[in-house]
């Protein structure tokens, strides 16, 4: 059964997530899509995968709301050469001075902080890619017979270059499906670039200030759950995530014809919480069909997989995505909430 929350409440978040944005807009130019996108990840206790080519501020992004929201962070840079013990950490060997008697101690990694740049993650094998998965599931990672868990609040915010294929590991679905959101990182509208331009080839550095700590962003996790749903939304997501289904009567046609495996429960549940974040941001207790239709993309993106009919006819995920969001119905919005 879920809390009502009060419009003060919503009103106090969203005035919130505001000066969140103004301090990350000291270094960021524009992107506000992404940076809106990125901070529902966080405050949905979920990971994000960001997909884009080079030089779009993808890990200056992650770096600057690290320093906003006033949380611990790390990069890695994955590499072909990259082990699972160089994320997760190791055991080593150390003598205790006292008694002469050695012992195994636990040497933490990297994936040891709030929040985990991982920097070009197809660039690593798949074994090393796999090191992830226990972390992003579980908040925790195993090392010999011992299990360490991860400081809250933990997310994984990754970063994939779409162009450069030759010598990278493509994410297994599996992983794929722990990131709540596939963002797709664009170039910069005209003008933001020429502010780019003008801060980047001056003097000027954007000294964002720290807005918020790491208990803040617990509370609210766990706040945002509590934004109201309507049953007719529920029901409305559920049928959008069903039409991707082939192998079921309920399908879309348009699916059957271009899609080769459909999206699984995950995307029913990322839908609503992502519907949740948004409506929240927006200072209002309850979700919208808007917002299911605002986050339906990079929910859905990653979670389809075309044919190969589709990718000959030049028809992608996003596409597909489009197509169910005409064609399924919507509730009416006259109802109350």
């Amino acid at each position: 059964m879920e809390n009502a929350i009060t419009p003060h409440t919503a009103d106090e978040f969203a005035d919130l997530i505001g000066r969140v944005k103004t301090e990350i807009h000291k270094v960021i130019v524009g992107q506000d899509d992404l940076i809106d996108l990125t901070l529902q990840c966080i405050f949905s206790h979920n990971h994000a995968l960001l997909m884009g080519v080079p030089g779009l501020a993808k890990t200056l992004l992650v770096t600057t709301i690290g320093q906003v929201i006033g949380i611990s962070s790390r990069r890695i840079q994955f590499t072909p050469d990259l082990m699972p013990s160089d994320i997760t950490g190791t055991e080593v060997i150390q003598e205790d001075p006292g008694t002469g008697r050695k012992e195994f101690v636990f040497v933490p990694g990297p994936i040891f902080t709030n929040m985990l740049l991982a920097d070009e993650i197809n660039r690593t094998p798949p074994k090393t890619q796999a090191a992830l998965l226990e972390a992003m599931q579980e908040r925790q990672v195993t090392v010999g017979n011992k299990k360490y868990p991860l400081p809250p609040p933990f997310f994984v915010l990754a970063t994939q270059n779409p162009i450069e294929q030759e010598g990278t590991y493509n994410l297994p679905e599996a992983q794929l499906d722990r990131f709540m959101y596939l963002i797709t990182v664009d170039y910069p509208e005209t003008e933001h670039e020429l502010e780019v331009l003008r801060r980047t080839t001056t003097n000027y550095r954007g000294q964002p200030e720290q807005v918020m700590d790491g208990p803040t962003i617990l509370k609210y996790q766990q706040v945002i759950r509590d934004v109201l749903v309507r049953d007719d939304l529920y029901d409305y997501t559920l049928r959008l995530v069903q039409a991707t289904r082939i192998s079921k009567e309920y399908a879309l046609p348009y699916a059957k014809e271009w899609v080769a495996w459909g999206a699984g429960p995950r995307a029913c549940q990322y839908l609503l919480l992502g519907a949740k974040a948004r409506a929240f941001f927006q200072g209002r207790p309850h979700i919208t069909s808007a917002d299911i239709r605002a986050v339906a993309k990079p929910v859905l993106r990653h979670r389809i997989i075309v044919n190969h009919a589709a990718i000959s006819e030049g028809i992608n995920s996003d596409m597909v995505v489009e197509q169910i969001l005409k064609t399924i119905p919507g509730p009416r919005e006259t109802v109350a909430a």
